[in-house]
C-alpha cells in the first residue's frame, strides 16, 4: 500500500453501483478517496476543469491543494471519445475502466489511446484495489476477459456493492418495520394513529420490496424467500386478523401482502431478469397509480370487488407470476415445454391467488357450519379452468419471453426482447393475464358464496351488495359467458384477432392485437362454426347487396325528382297561374 492518498474522480451512469461503491471504498480503504462523482461524460469534463482551476488558483497562491485528482475510474458504456477526449485535455491523469463492457475490439481501441487500466465489474474487489492502485502509481493493469473469476473464488465487486446495500438497508428497514408493527398491536390506539401507521407500515413494506427486487443477490444458486417466515412477517399478519366473532376467521380485508412473500432465483442470465423485471416493475406501478374502474362495456368478475380489494388481489396475482417464473427456472423449464404446460401455469396461478387472497385457513360461519372457504373454492378447478383459465390467449409466449428473451411476434414479425415493441407488446399481455386470472379467482365466490353478508361486508363494493344488485350481476355475468361462447368468440377467431383487458390511467379498457388462428378456427363446431360462416356469408352478399340497393336508390332518387317531382311542379305552377288568372280578373270586374 502506498503512503500517498489516492484520490480519484468516480465516472459511472448507475447511481446504486456509484453510491455501493463509493461506500465501500470509504469504509473498507483508508489509501483511496473518492474526490467527485459524474454521471456522465460532460459531468465528468465539468468537474476535472473546476478541481483544475482550484487546484492552479491555489498554487498561485502558494496554498496547498486537497482536491486534484489523480485517478479516473470511469465505465466505457459512456463512450470511447470520452476516454479520448480525458487523455487529449488531461495526458498525464490515469484511466482505469471499470465496466461490464467485455468487446475485445474495444478494449483493444481504448488501450490504443492510453487508457492504463481495465477491470470487468466481475472482478473481486481485492483485485480491483489493487489495480487502483497499480495504476494511480503509473503502471498499467488490464484484465483479460476470460479471467472474471479469481482462483480463490472471491466475490465480485458488483456482488459486494449489491450485497452491502442490500442487507444495510434491509435491516434499517426491518427495524423501523418492527417498531411501527409493535405500535400498532398498543391497544387503544385513536382512529387518527392507526391510520397514520398503518400508512407508514404500507410505505415500509414497498420499500423493502423496492430493495428486493432491485437490488437481487448475484452470487450462486440461492433459493430464497424473503421476509415469508419472519417474525415481522407473522406479527403483521396477525395483526389484521379478523375476530372470530364477525364469523371470519382470518378472512381480514388485508389478507396477506404481496410485497411480503418476494421469491428469486438467484442465477440465471442477468440480462433475462433484467427485462423480466422491468416489465413486471411496469405493470406494478400501473396497479399502484392507475383507476380500476372497468371502462369496457362487459362486465367482468372483479367488477363486485371494491377498488382496494381489487387492487390487493392484482397484486396478489402479479406476485404470483414472479413465484412462477423463479419456479420455471429453477426447473430448468425449456421454451419448447412452455406450450405444454401453460394449462398447469394457469392453474397453479389461480390456486395460488386464491389462496393467499382468501387466506389458507380462512374459515366462514354459515349456520351452525364451519366452511374452509379456500378448499370450498378449488373444487371449482376444473369449471374455472373451462371457462377462463383456457381461454387467456398467449401465456406461453409471455413466459418464453420473460424467461428466456424470445422475440414476439407482432404482426407477423418477430420483435426483439429488448425492442419497445417487444417490452410493449408483453406488458400488455401480462396485464390481461392479470385481469382474467383474478376474474378466475372471483368466480367461485360468485358461484357459491354471493350473499353471505360477512363477504358482502369484506370485499364487495358498495353498490352492489343488495340481494338484487348482486343477482342482477350474475345474471349479466351468465349472459356474458353465452354471448362470449357462441358470438364474440368465434368472431375473433374468424377475424384473427385477440381482444385483450389492459390498464390504462382512467381504469380497465379493452384492446385488439392481431394473431394467426387458422387452428382454433378449423376446430370450431356448433354454433360458432355457424356464426363464422354466417359471417362469411355476410361478407360475400354485403357488398352486393349494397351495390344493389345503391342503384335501386338511385332510380328510386331519379323517380322522385326527374319525374314525379317535375310532374307535381308543373301541375303546382298551373294551379298558382289559374289562381293568379282568377284573382287578375276578378279585379277588372271591380274597377
Amino acid at each position: 500500500m502506498s503512503d500517498r492518498t489516492i484520490k480519484l474522480l468516480l465516472v459511472e451512469p448507475d447511481p446504486i453501483f456509484r453510491m455501493g461503491f463509493s461506500r465501500l471504498i470509504v469504509e473498507s480503504y483508508a489509501d483511496i478517496q473518492i474526490v467527485a462523482e459524474a454521471e456522465a461524460g460532460s459531468s465528468a469534463r465539468k468537474i476535472l476543469a473546476d478541481l483544475a482551476r482550484e487546484t492552479a488558483t491555489a498554487f498561485s497562491s502558494g496554498l496547498p491543494s486537497d482536491t486534484a485528482v489523480n485517478l479516473v475510474v470511469l465505465e466505457l458504456q459512456l463512450g470511447l471519445e470520452l476516454c479520448q477526449q480525458l487523455k487529449s485535455h488531461y495526458p498525464d491523469l490515469p484511466i482505469l475502466i471499470l465496466s461490464s463492457v467485455q468487446e475485445p475490439a474495444l478494449l483493444a481501441s481504448a488501450k490504443a489511446i492510453g487508457v492504463e487500466g481495465y477491470c470487468p465489474k466481475g472482478t473481486s474487489i481485492v483485485e480491483v484495489v489493487a489495480a487502483i492502485r497499480q495504476v494511480a502509481a503509473g503502471r498499467t493493469h488490464w484484465i483479460e476477459a476470460e479471467a472474471l473469476q479469481s482462483p480463490l473464488g472471491a466475490p465480485s465487486i458488483l456482488a459486494l456493492v449489491r450485497n452491502h446495500l442490500r442487507w444495510t438497508g434491509l435491516q434499517q428497514i426491518d427495524t423501523t418495520l418492527a417498531a411501527v408493527t409493535a405500535r400498532l398491536q398498543v391497544p387503544g390506539l385513536s382512529l387518527l394513529d392507526r391510520a397514520f401507521l398503518a400508512g407508514q407500515r404500507r410505505e415500509l413494506l414497498a420499500s423493502r420490496w423496492l430493495v428486493t427486487h432491485l437490488l437481487p443477490i448475484p452470487e450462486g444458486k440461492t433459493y430464497t424467500k424473503i421476509a415469508n417466515n419472519s417474525s415481522i412477517a407473522g406479527n403483521i399478519a396477525a395483526s389484521f386478523e379478523t375476530d372470530a366473532s364477525e364469523g371470519v376467521s382470518a378472512l381480514s380485508p388485508q389478507t396477506s401482502t404481496p410485497s411480503m412473500s418476494i421469491v428469486r432465483l438467484e442465477s440465471g442470465n442477468l440480462s433475462r431478469r433484467v427485462e423480466a423485471n422491468e416489465i413486471i416493475d411496469l405493470t406494478s406501478a400501473k396497479l399502484e397509480q392507475s383507476s380500476l374502474q372497468n371502462l369496457t362495456t362487459i362486465t367482468l368478475e372483479t367488477d363486485i370487488f371494491r377498488e382496494g380489494k381489487k387492487r390487493e388481489l392484482l397484486k396478489t396475482i402479479l406476485q404470483k407470476v414472479v413465484d412462477v417464473l423463479e419456479d420455471l427456472r429453477f426447473a430448468q423449464v425449456q421454451p419448447e415445454q412452455l406450450v405444454e404446460m401453460q394449462r398447469l401455469i394457469l392453474r397453479d396461478l389461480w390456486q395460488g391467488a386464491t389462496v393467499d387472497f382468501f387466506g389458507r385457513y380462512a374459515m366462514l360461519q354459515v349456520g351452525d357450519r364451519n366452511l374452509e372457504i379456500v378448499n370450498l373454492f378449488l373444487q371449482d378447478v376444473e369449471i374455472v379452468q373451462v371457462e377462463i383459465l383456457n381461454k387467456i390467449p398467449l401465456v406461453s409466449d409471455l413466459f418464453s419471453f420473460l424467461l428466456f428473451q424470445t422475440p414476439l411476434v407482432i404482426d407477423n414479425f418477430p420483435y426483439k426482447a429488448d425492442t419497445p415493441e417487444a417490452k410493449a407488446r408483453a406488458e400488455i399481455i401480462l396485464h390481461n393475464l392479470l385481469i382474467h386470472v383474478a376474474n378466475a379467482v372471483a368466480q367461485p365466490l360468485l358461484n357459491r358464496l354471493a350473499d353471505v353478508e360477512i363477504i358482502k361486508q369484506n370485499f364487495y363494493d358498495s353498490r352492489l351488495i343488495s340481494t338484487r344488485e348482486i343477482e342482477r350481476f350474475r345474471n349479466n355475468l351468465s349472459w356474458r359467458y353465452r354471448w362470449n361462447k357462441y358470438f364474440i368468440e368465434p368472431k375473433a377467431i374468424f377475424e384473427s384477432r385477440y381482444d385483450l383487458l389492459i390498464f390504462i390511467s382512467r381504469g380497465i379498457a379493452k384492446t385488439s392485437i392481431y394473431a394467426p388462428r387458422g387452428q382454433e378456427l378449423q376446430q370450431l363446431s356448433g354454433i360458432p362454426q355457424l356464426v363464422t360462416l354466417a359471417l362469411e356469408l355476410r361478407d360475400a352478399i354485403a357488398p352486393r347487396f349494397r351495390a344493389v340497393i345503391a342503384f335501386l336508390g338511385n332510380g328510386v332518387v331519379y323517380v322522385l325528382t326527374q319525374v314525379i317531382g317535375r310532374a307535381i311542379g308543373l301541375v303546382g305552377r298551373g294551379i298558382l297561374q289559374g289562381i293568379g288568372g282568377s284573382i287578375s280578373e276578378g279585379r277588372k270586374k271591380k274597377f
